[in-house]
């Protein structure tokens, strides 16, 4: 058998692997997703897409919009896909905590002095 007679089926599956883990990989990210979005309830504290942290006020289970109260008293009327994550809050110090994964990129900053021109 020939070198070249196994080139295009090495090809094809050097090929297929990767595309087939990354479809299982954003299949189970979009699950995940979807589980997150149907066991928010009221009460619980969120982050959506945007960066905002707000507590879920109202769950309208027959569309597809979620209540979030952003402070004392202001509620508005959000997509449930622009929930990112529930976020976690420090019962002692009413604060939330950081996730882990959350990398600083400031914290081994040293500020930069400019040199003033003369």
């Amino acid at each position: 058998m020939e070198l070249s007679s196994l080139m295009f089926p090495l090809l094809l599956v050097l090929l297929a692997v990767p595309l087939f883990l990354s479809a299982r990989k954003q299949k189970r990210a979009a699950a995940e997703q979807q589980a997150l979005l149907n066991s928010l309830e009221p009460g619980d504290r969120v982050m959506t897409t945007s960066g905002l942290y707000a507590t879920v006020a109202d769950v309208n289970e027959d569309d597809s919009t979620i209540d979030l109260e952003i402070a004392d008293g202001v509620v508005t009327t959000w997509l449930r896909q622009a929930i990112r994550e529930k976020v976690v809050v420090d019962a002692e110090t009413d604060e939330v905590d950081e996730a882990d994964d959350v990398v600083d990129e400031t914290a081994d900053v040293e500020p930069v002095q400019q040199e003033s021109k003369k």
